[in-house]
C-alpha cells in the first residue's frame, strides 16, 4: 500500500464527491421518507397534532410494509442461476467450471442475504446496489472473490448519465464512514509516525466528515425507529472519531498484448506485468525474434479504483473489469441515476388508507359511547348526573316539567366509506404487482391445478417484469465476478461446494500435471485462463414455482405416459432425491440389464425350441430311413421267402402231380384187368 500527499488526484475526487452528494439530496429526503413508511413511520409531528386536535387517532394501517416483504419473498425465493456461455470455439467444459465457481462465490459470499437486501431496497428506496471484490485476507491470504450489498445512501455517481446500470458515467465513488479504531485495524501504516511526530491518522486535515452518509427522518416524531442517523453518535468512547474514506472508481485505458502462435494459430492476452512475466523467459524471446510467435498491443477499458482518506491516497489499482464493481439495480426507471421506489408510488393510497381507517375508528369510539341529551334546566348539577351515571345502581332525579332525556342515534357512515380499506389495499397490491393467490388465498384459487398454474402465470407478469431488470443486474454482477476471478484465481485451486442433497462436489482448477519421468509440465487441467465467456442467469429462476400444481400436472403426465417416474420424482420434495433419482437410475439399469437378459433367454429358448424340432425332425428322418430300410429288408426276405414257399409250392405240385400221373398210370392199368376178371365171371 502506497501512500502519498495530497495531489490533484485528492482534490478532483472530493470535488466530485461533493457536487455528486449534492445533486442527488432531493433523491435522500425522499429516500428517507420512503425508509419511514415502510418502518410504519406514516405522520408528520404536525399531522400527528392535527389529527390530535380533531379527536383522531394517528394510527397506520400498514399495507406497505406487507405488500414489500411478499414482493421480497417472491423475487428471493430461490438463488438464481448462472450459466456461461463460450465465445468463439471455448471450451465446454469450461463453461460448467464457470458455473460451479460462480456458485461457489455465491455461497461464500452469503449470497442469498445480500440478494435480499439489494431487492429490499430496491423496493422500499428505489435503488439497490450489488458490490463485487476481491476479500485479500480470506482463504488465508489467498484471497476470496466475493460480493455484497451496499447501501444506496453510501453511493454517489455522475448525476449526467443516461443508462440504465450507469455505464456512462464518469466514474462512482463508494463512502465509507469509520472510527479511528476500526481505519487503523484496516490499514496499520496510518498508525506509523510521521517526520513531525504524532501518528500519521492524527495528521489528516479536512477529514471530510459531517455527518453519516445515512440521511436524517423528515418524520420526526416519537414513532421514527432506530435508524444509523439515530445511532451514529450513541458511542462516544476513546477512538470513536470518525473518518470519511472514499473509494472512487472511474475508467481508464490500458495496454493488453495478444500473443499469436503463428504456427499453431492458437491465441493467449495477457496484461503488461503478464507480458514481462513472458519476456524474462529466454525461449519466448527466441521465438519472439524468429518470427515464431506474433505480439500485438492493444488499448482496453477498464476499471481504476483510488481509496483516499483526508489528503492521504491510501492505494491505487487497475481491475480487471471494463464493468463498474458497483452494479445498481434500479426500480422505476427516470432516466435519470435517481429512480423512484415502488413506496413512493404508493404513499399517497397508504395516506388515504391511514386516514380512512382513523375516521372509522373515530366514529366506532364516538358511537360507542352512549350520549344523553337532557333538556336545559332538568337537572341542577350536571356533574352530579355523569358520576350518577356512572353507577349502575344510581337514583337520578330530574324536572320533568322540562321534558323527557333522550338517547340520540349516531349517524351510521355510508357502506362505501367500509369498502374503500380493502379498495385501496387490492390498488396497492396492483401497484406492487401482487395478487390475491400469490398471498395464498385459496378463495381466489380456481378448482383445477392446471387453471391454478395457468391464474399464477398471469398473476406473475407483472413480477416477472420487474424480476427481468432485476436479472439484468444479476448478470453483470456475475460478469464481473467473471472478470475479477479470471485474473485472481491464476494459481491451482480446489473448490468444495455443498449440493442440495448434502453431497460434496470438489474439483480443481489450474491444475499441473506434470511427466512422472521428465517432470516437465505436460498440461494444465481446468485452465480458467482461457477462452472468454458471457455469464448469463437462466430466466425465472429465483421465482417461486406452484410444486403442488407442478406435481400434479406431472403425475397426470406420467399417468398418460409422457414421462417416466424419474421426470416426475424430480418435481418432489422429498429430501433425499438426488439419492433417490440415482438409485432410480441403477435400479432402472438394473431392471433394463434384467430384461435383456430375459429378452437373451427368450431368444436362446427359441433357438433351443428350433433345434429342438430340427434335431426331433432329423431324428424321425434317420428313423424313416431306418424304417424304410426295414421295410426294404422285409421286402427283400419277403420276396426271397416268397420264392422259396413258390419254389417249395411248385415242388409239392410237382410231386402231387407225379403222384397223381403215377396213380392214374396205375390205375389205368389195373381197369383192363378187373373188365376181364368180370367178363371171366360173367361167362360163368
Amino acid at each position: 500500500m502506497s501512500m502519498v500527499n495530497e495531489d490533484i488526484r485528492v482534490k478532483e475526487i472530493k470535488e466530485l464527491w461533493r457536487r455528486w452528494s449534492d445533486a442527488r439530496k432531493n433523491w435522500d429526503i425522499q429516500a428517507r421518507e420512503d425508509i419511514d413508511f415502510y418502518l410504519g413511520n406514516h405522520y408528520s409531528e404536525q399531522e400527528i397534532a392535527d389529527l390530535a386536535e380533531r379527536n383522531q387517532t394517528s394510527m397506520a394501517m400498514d399495507r406497505l410494509y406487507s405488500a414489500i416483504e411478499q414482493f421480497k419473498a417472491i423475487m428471493t425465493s430461490k438463488p438464481p442461476k448462472f450459466s456461461a456461455t463460450g465465445r468463439e470455439d471455448s471450451d465446454n467444459r469450461l463453461a460448467n467450471v464457470w458455473k460451479t465457481i460462480l456458485e461457489y462465490i455465491w455461497d461464500i459470499s452469503d449470497g442469498d442475504e445480500s440478494f435480499k437486501q439489494v431487492v429490499h431496497d430496491y423496493a422500499v428506496t428505489g435503488l439497490g446496489y450489488f458490490y463485487a471484490y476481491v476479500d485479500q485476507e480470506a482463504d488465508y491470504g489467498r484471497g476470496e472473490v466475493k460480493f455484497t450489498s451496499i447501501d444506496p445512501f453510501r453511493v454517489v455517481i455522475d448525476p449526467n448519465c443516461r443508462s440504465r446500470w450507469f455505464d456512462d458515467s464518469a466514474g462512482m465513488m463508494l463512502s465509507t464512514i469509520l472510527t479511528k479504531l476500526q481505519l487503523l485495524d484496516l490499514y496499520p501504516q496510518l498508525g506509523e509516525e510521521t517526520e513531525e511526530g504524532g501518528a500519521l491518522i492524527d495528521s489528516i486535515e479536512n477529514n471530510d466528515y459531517f455527518d453519516e452518509d445515512y440521511p436524517a427522518s423528515t418524520n420526526a416524531n416519537d414513532k421514527v425507529r432506530f435508524t444509523p442517523d439515530i445511532v451514529k453518535d450513541y458511542d462516544m468512547g476513546e477512538g470513536s472519531e470518525k473518518f470519511r474514506l472514499i473509494e472512487s472508481f472511474s475508467k481508464v485505458k490500458v495496454p493488453y498484448y495478444r500473443i499469436v502462435d503463428m504456427q499453431s494459430g492458437t491465441e493467449k492476452i495477457v496484461d503488461e506485468e503478464g507480458m514481462q512475466l513472458l519476456l524474462q523467459d529466454e525461449n519466448m524471446k527466441g521465438a519472439i525474434e524468429r518470427k515464431m510467435i506474433d505480439i500485438v498491443q492493444v488499448m482496453q477499458t477498464r476499471i481504476k479504483l483510488t481509496c483516499v482518506v483526508g489528503q492521504i491516497v491510501l492505494y491505487e489499482r487497475v481491475l480487471d473489469t471494463d464493468i463498474y464493481p458497483i452494479v445498481p439495480v434500479p426500480n422505476i426507471w427516470t432516466n435519470t441515476p435517481y429512480p423512484m421506489s415502488d413506496i413512493r408510488k404508493n404513499k399517497d393510497f397508504q395516506r388515504y388508507l391511514n386516514k380512512t381507517m382513523s375516521l372509522i375508528t373515530s366514529h366506532a369510539q364516538a358511537s360507542s359511547g352512549l350520549k344523553l341529551l337532557i333538556p336545559n334546566g332538568s337537572v341542577d348539577d350536571i356533574e352530579q348526573l355523569e358520576r350518577d351515571w356512572a353507577n349502575p345502581n344510581a337514583t337520578i332525579e330530574y324536572d320533568p316539567s322540562f321534558g323527557e332525556p333522550h338517547f340520540p342515534s349516531p349517524m351510521a357512515l355510508p357502506n362505501s366509506v367500509m369498502q374503500l380499506p380493502q379498495m385501496v389495499e387490492k390498488y396497492i397490491d396492483l401497484n406492487m404487482g401482487i395478487f390475491e393467490m400469490m398471498q395464498g388465498n385459496s378463495e381466489a384459487a380456481p378448482k383445477t391445478s392446471s387453471a391454478t398454474m395457468m391464474m399464477e402465470d398471469f398473476g406473475q407478469r407483472r413480477s416477472k417484469s420487474k424480476l427481468r431488470d432485476i436479472e439484468g443486474s444479476l448478470r453483470r454482477i456475475g460478469q464481473v465476478v467473471y472478470n475479477l476471478s479470471k485474473k485472481h484465481y491464476s494459481y491451482q485451486k480446489k473448490f468444495r461446494i455443498v449440493q442440495p442433497n448434502n453431497d460434496m462436489t470438489e474439483f480443481t482448477i489450474n491444475k499441473r500435471m506434470y511427466d512422472d519421468k521428465t517432470k516437465e509440465l505436460q498440461a494444465i487441467e481446468n485452465d480458467i485462463s482461457i477462452g472468454q465467456f458471457d455469464i448469463r442467469i437462466i430466466g425465472n429462476s429465483t421465482m417461486p414455482s406452484n410444486k403442488w400444481g407442478e406435481w400434479n400436472i406431472y403425475m397426470e403426465a406420467f399417468q398418460a405416459g409422457l414421462i417416466d417416474k424419474q421426470e416426475a420424482l424430480k418435481k418432489t420434495e422429498i429430501f433425499d432425491k438426488e439419492g433417490i433419482l440415482q438409485r432410480t437410475d441403477v435400479i432402472a439399469q438394473l431392471q433394463g440389464q434384467l430384461q435383456g437378459a430375459q429378452e437373451q433367454i427368450k431368444k436362446l429358448s427359441g433357438d433351443l425350441q428350433t433345434r429342438d424340432r430340427e434335431s426331433v425332425h432329423l431324428r424321425k428322418s434317420a428313423e424313416v430311413e431306418k424304417f424304410k430300410g426295414k421295410l426294404k429288408e422285409q421286402e427283400l426276405l419277403s420276396k426271397a421267402d416268397n420264392k422259396l414257399a413258390v419254389g417249395r409250392l411248385t415242388s409239392a405240385v410237382k410231386l402231387e402231380s407225379e403222384k397223381l400221373r403215377l396213380a392214374t398210370e396205375a390205375k389205368k392199368r389195373s381197369e383192363p384187368l378187373k373188365d376181364k376178371e368180370k367178363l371171366q365171371k360173367g361167362d360163368k
